[in-house]
Parts: structure tokens; sequence; C-alpha cells
């Protein structure tokens, strides 16, 4: 009965460290994108790109931005392990003053909850 004890905690504890062996991880190039000073209206399209350097698929659930004048569009397939991925984030570049806005990403790597950054400041027409 003692050996049967020592083999069941054995094997579990063995499937235990086994299991936490597959996790997706991302990694990205950069997490805040400066726009710089732009002028009113221009394009206000950026990308992040990121690695899975996990092992196991990752999969992004959601992207959300602090505002609704910044809007996200991500890679919905599963990211294989050491393939990449982009998050799109567009700006309303039609409101003039400063870029402060956070872009939450939610997924199921080993950090699963990513807050990335855009900055930078939209010019008005007497700017120019």
């Amino acid at each position: 009965m003692k050996k049967l004890a020592i083999f069941l905690f054995v094997s579990t504890f063995a499937l235990a460290v086994h299991a936490q062996e597959k996790v997706a991880k991302i990694d990205f190039k950069e997490d805040t994108i400066d726009y710089g000073e732009i002028a009113k209206g221009s394009d206000g399209l950026r990308v992040f790109e990121f690695t899975n350097t996990g092992n196991a698929p990752l999969v992004i659930s959601n992207v959300s931005s602090s505002c609704g004048c910044t809007v996200p569009k991500w890679t919905s397939e599963p990211v294989q392990p050491g393939k990449k991925g982009t998050i799109e984030v567009k700006y309303n570049t039609q409101r003039v003053g400063p870029i402060r806005k956070t872009v939450t990403v939610s997924s199921n790597a080993d950090t699963p909850t990513v807050a990335l950054k855009i900055k930078g400041k939209v010019l008005g027409d007497s700017s120019k």
C-alpha cells in the first residue's frame, strides 16, 4: 500500500510538471508606439508585432482600447510557437491634441494581460 501511495504521488507530480511545460508566451517587438507629431487627418494606423516564444499555441481572446478613438484589430487564429502575429491600432487623427492611449491584450499566454501604449500629438490646421 505504501508503494502504491508513493507511485501515485510521483505520477501526479510528474504529470503536473509535464502539464506546466506547455505554455504560450507573447513577446512584443515594442510595447509603445510613438506617433510623434502628425498632421490632422493623416494615417493613424500603426502595428504592434509579437512572437509566440512559448511551446504552445497562443490565442488572443480580446484586444481593447482605453477609448473609442482607437480601434484595434488582431490576428484571430492561434499563433503557433515561434511564429509571429500582429495587432493593428488605428487612431482617429481627426482629434487634435496629445495621444496617450492604452491598448489591453488578453490571451492564454503565461502573462494573460499585456498593456500596450500609443503616444504622440495630432497637430491642428494652424500648426502646419
